[in-house]
């Protein structure tokens, strides 16, 4: 019996060697051919995170819950790749750009400042650790990429030498990392920014003329171009080329493109309060009334919900938006006077007593309160825009006549 028992295992050991064989076959194919695949994502990548498959696709997700104002998962995404590459400047430019976006829908929120800074040197710091080892030009890219934040964020502060040393690190390790051509989608956005602003700087700030013989000269519509090409073709800068690319067609009066690339930003991050508000503003400027309703309603009410990012600069925005069809479509002047003063009040709210809407907003309610024969209430709210207002603004010469018209027409009241 325990002779047939030895003869039974020994055959049932037999049938499972070819198995076995098998099996370690396979374990040793899969273990070449993960070591092959390996090895065609570092030739591919040239040994650069910014552009390994595995890191791309891991901060993507992040990225996209960053531009959706999604900052607690993008911040569990990012603190994950500082654990994972502890040496490597991307999570820390990646946070620095998280506390930028915190900043973006009021810039003259001072609240994120620190931190945002903090993260951009840190960046810089360990950018700088492997210059200096390898000169690697994705180093290179970095410190560009954080310079360039820093000097962003000084600008907006008009920290202007802080802001000019920072631009002229970051055009300096721009040209160390042309040498790497993969990266040139990315270091694209970079010269589009620099060739538009160049020009934009010497005409709206006199101060800093004298600065900018320091810089190359620019070249606007190439900038532009570069931007709109960047927009298209970049990973990591795509989203940011938008960003600027939407002030510019405004401020070039490009309507039809800032509408078009505002509504699809908005639509691909719709909790974004920055690209609402620009979507709203486009579709109002381009009489799309029923769409810039929505959107100017939509913003309020996540205002009231406490969205993240939604404040009182866009709701500066939407409340002009409503009080203006209210007054000029709908002729409902209690709801005209309701959405004036809720404009009113942001700006209050936000420190933007000179900005056109404020303005705007004061003079539509000086005439409603004339239409209604309430001429002091008129008298006050024109003697307000004529106050506050630059006298070179059609405002300031349109509250001085009908606060004239007001008082003679309540001398004639009286």
């Amino acid at each position: 019996m325990n002779h047939f028992n030895q003869r039974s295992q020994v055959k049932t050991i037999k049938s499972f060697v070819p198995l076995i064989i098998c099996f370690l076959v396979a374990l040793h194919s899969h273990a070449q051919w993960w070591k092959d695949t390996e090895k065609a994502e570092q030739e591919r990548s040239k040994g650069m995170l910014l552009l390994t498959s595995e890191v791309q696709i891991e901060a993507t997700q992040a990225i996209n819950h960053m531009y959706n104002f999604k900052f607690q998962e993008a911040e569990r995404e990012f603190t994950y790749l500082k654990v994972k590459y502890p040496n490597h400047p991307l999570p820390d430019f990646l946070l620095g750009l998280m506390e930028w976006w915190k900043i973006v829908p009021n810039t003259d929120n001072v609240l994120y400042d620190e931190k945002c800074l903090g993260f951009m040197d840190e960046s810089i710091r360990k950018a700088e650790v492997i210059w200096d080892d390898t000169e690697n030009p994705e180093a290179a890219f970095f410190m560009a990429a954080a310079y360039a934040f820093k000097g962003r964020l000084h600008s907006e502060r008009k920290h202007w030498t802080k802001a000019t040393f920072a631009a002229k690190n970051a055009l300096k390790y721009l040209d160390k990392s042309r040498s790497f051509s993969d990266f040139s989608p990315e270091l694209m956005f970079g010269d589009g920014l620099y060739n538009y602003y160049f020009h934009y700087v010497k005409e709206n700030y006199p101060l800093l003329r004298p600065v900018l013989w320091l810089f190359p000269k620019g070249d606007k519509p190439k900038g532009i171009s570069q931007l709109e090409k960047v927009s298209y073709n970049a990973f990591y800068t795509r989203t940011e080329a938008r960003y600027f690319l939407l002030q510019i067609y405004g401020m070039e009066n490009m309507n039809d493109k800032a509408y078009e690339l505002s509504k699809y930003t908005h639509e691909t991050y719709p909790d974004n309060p920055f690209f609402q508000r620009f979507h709203a503003r486009s579709a109002f400027v381009a009489g799309r009334v029923r769409e810039a309703e929505t959107e100017a309603k939509s913003i309020l009410q996540k205002i009231e919900e406490h969205y993240p990012g939604y404040e009182g600069v866009s709701g500066r925005y939407a409340s002009y938006i409503l009080a203006y069809y209210a007054y000029n479509y709908n002729h409902d002047l209690a709801q005209a006077k309701t959405y004036y003063q809720k404009t009113i009040d942001f700006a209050q709210l936000t420190n933007s007593t000179k900005s056109g809407y404020y303005w705007s907003s004061m003079l539509a309610l000086g005439k409603i309160a004339s239409t209604e024969e309430d001429f002091d209430k008129a008298v006050e709210y024109y003697k307000q825009v004529l106050e506050d207002s630059d006298k070179k603004t059609t405002q300031h010469t349109e509250a001085k006549k009908l606060l004239a018209e007001a008082k003679k027409a309540r001398r004639k009241k009286h």
